[in-house]
């Protein structure tokens, strides 16, 4: 278990579960009324989180195991290092994604319709960076379907504030992972792999960053607006806002050191705050 856990870097899904909570008792307070909450289908969406990332996750150590043994950033992964085999993770893949479809039919015949469309999407990024500098934008699209995907757990019909929330989602996610690839800048030009960074550079990479994270920030003034939110609210805005600017602040073009620190953990911390803030006013008012 601790190998696969690895294997799909679990501790990443805090980045999309956060936003998960968020579009799920977002849904509470729908269009046409106050919807007792499911805490049946509140497991099951939690359940359809875990199982479509491991699948995601796990595919792609899979596809991309021949360049993560030729980078020297990832040839301590699981796959290049004999710790768990190609046809281990491919299962694993498979695994997952069935128990995927399997919890959405349980939740409603929409979810259900849907889940072919979002695994396509979170498996299919790891083709991307074979042919388009945009694999950051799909990536991003996948964790972005969390708000929506959980709004749709408990009404079974789309609508803007989620909407708005998924885009959040897409622009900081696209943003963050812009930044994760700027160390391979050089082996990406060298494998004739995409990206943002072996197309622009570092610092046309880094700008994009900060125009995808102001856009972020937008989105989720924007759904305060329009949903009427309270002063807690307003106090996660600030925090996720500030630690977006502090993340681009400390990763420099010529400095890569503070990467991490970005990464993972203001990126983390930020998720959580910024749920955490969005709950309490949901409950507190």
């Amino acid at each position: 278990m601790k190998k696969y856990l690895s294997l799909i870097r679990f501790s990443h899904s805090i980045f999309a579960i956060p936003f998960a909570l968020i579009g799920f008792f977002l849904a509470e307070t729908g269009p046409e009324g106050p919807i007792p909450v499911s805490w049946i289908k509140f497991i099951l969406m939690l359940a359809c989180m875990v199982f479509a990332r491991s699948a995601a996750m796990s595919f792609n150590r899979y596809l991309d195991r021949d360049i993560d043994a030729k980078n020297p950033r990832n040839q301590n992964r699981e796959i290049p290092k004999g710790i768990i085999s190609p046809k281990q993770a491919l299962i694993y893949t498979l695994v997952n994604a069935f128990l995927f479809i399997v919890c959405t039919a349980f939740i409603n015949t929409l979810c259900l319709a849907l889940s072919p469309v979002a695994l396509f999407v979170v498996l299919g990024y790891s083709f991307t960076k074979r042919f388009t500098s945009l694999c950051h934008f799909v990536l991003g699209l996948g964790l972005a379907l969390a708000p929506i995907g959980a709004y749709l757990v408990v009404t079974g019909h789309f609508a803007l504030l989620p909407v708005l929330f998924s885009l959040s989602v897409l622009t900081w996610v696209s943003g963050f992972d812009i930044l994760y690839a700027l160390p391979d800048e050089e082996f990406d030009k060298k494998e004739n792999l995409h990206s943002i960074p072996a197309l622009l550079g570092k610092p046309g990479a880094i700008l994009l960053t900060r125009i995808l994270h102001t856009l972020s920030a937008g989105f989720i003034i924007l759904a305060g607006i329009i949903g009427h939110f309270h002063a807690l609210y307003w106090i996660g805005v600030l925090f996720y806002a500030g630690l977006l600017v502090y993340q681009n602040l400390i990763v420099k073009p010529q400095d890569l050191s503070k990467l991490n620190l970005a990464f993972f953990t203001l990126n983390g911390i930020a998720s959580l705050v910024f749920a955490g803030f969005f709950l309490a006013d949901h409950f507190l008012f």
